[in-house]
């Protein structure tokens, strides 16, 4: 089993995405909150970064509980190891503190629900390229790509990242529509909760027991916290229109 942070520190690829993705999703985010008339409103940045504190957050915790044990002998792995579904989660908290301490109650989640997915997406061209986040091992397919060794495996970087890109298209599509108002970040939750939690069989990472590791706990968690979150939604939008 490879270690799922097999790129170096340095690797600029993998700098070069993540830089690329915090900018673009950053101006995203104010675009689509001017095109909502939410701006000027500091409370709305202080969501935002609130979001991106609790995801970084998220993502290391992640790491830790899912597989840090497996890589304890491995300074640089532990203290550069993380996950996007721990940024998931770590970013919805993080973004509902910020509006819990500024007081901000309008609806934030669709945006989300366009620069999140454009984001990991992003993210994972630096996985493809870098050779990190593999899949298992797998026979000849024309599907079947070589790692750094020559051994074939499942593309898992690639079919996360054409997830992340089709939601993407169904977010602008919403957006355009005025489909699932205030609904679509919860609905992402869920479709990457269920989507994520059936691809970790094909991803190589480290296992509780049997096939079943820690991020199948954390995609369970992803499921139920959009599901909760669109319930919650959807009971506020009732009353809303009863009153």
């Amino acid at each position: 089993m490879q270690s799922p942070i097999n790129i170096p520190t340095g690797s600029p690829i993998y700098a070069l995405t993540t830089v690329v993705g915090i900018v673009v999703t950053t101006l995203l985010w104010k675009r689509l909150a001017r095109s909502d008339g939410r701006t000027p409103d500091d409370r709305l940045y202080a969501v935002y970064g609130g979001a991106l504190a609790g995801a970084y957050i998220g993502a290391k915790i992640a790491f830790l509980l899912a597989e840090g044990w497996h890589y304890r002998q491995d300074w640089m792995a532990l203290l550069s190891g993380h996950s996007v579904t721990g940024a998931l989660l770590g970013g919805v908290f993080g973004a509902e503190t910020a509006k819990q301490l500024t007081g901000y109650r309008k609806g934030t989640g669709d945006m989300f629900a366009v620069t999140v997915p454009l984001a990991l997406a992003l993210g994972r061209i630096g996985c493809v390229f870098a050779g990190c986040c593999q899949g298992v091992e797998c026979n000849a397919a024309w599907w079947a790509v070589p790692d750094t060794h020559g051994i074939l495996r499942w593309p898992a970087p690639l079919v996360e990242m054409l997830f992340n890109l089709l939601f993407l298209v169904w977010a602008l599509c919403a957006l355009r529509f005025g489909w699932q108002r205030e609904q679509r970040f919860n609905i992402y939750l869920m479709a990457y909760g269920v989507f994520r939690f059936a691809h970790e069989f094909m991803r190589d990472g480290a296992r509780w027991f049997g096939t079943f590791g820690g991020y199948h706990v954390v995609a369970l968690a992803i499921t139920v916290t959009g599901a909760w979150m669109y319930m919650r939604r959807t009971q506020q939008q009732r009353a809303a229109t009863i009153v």
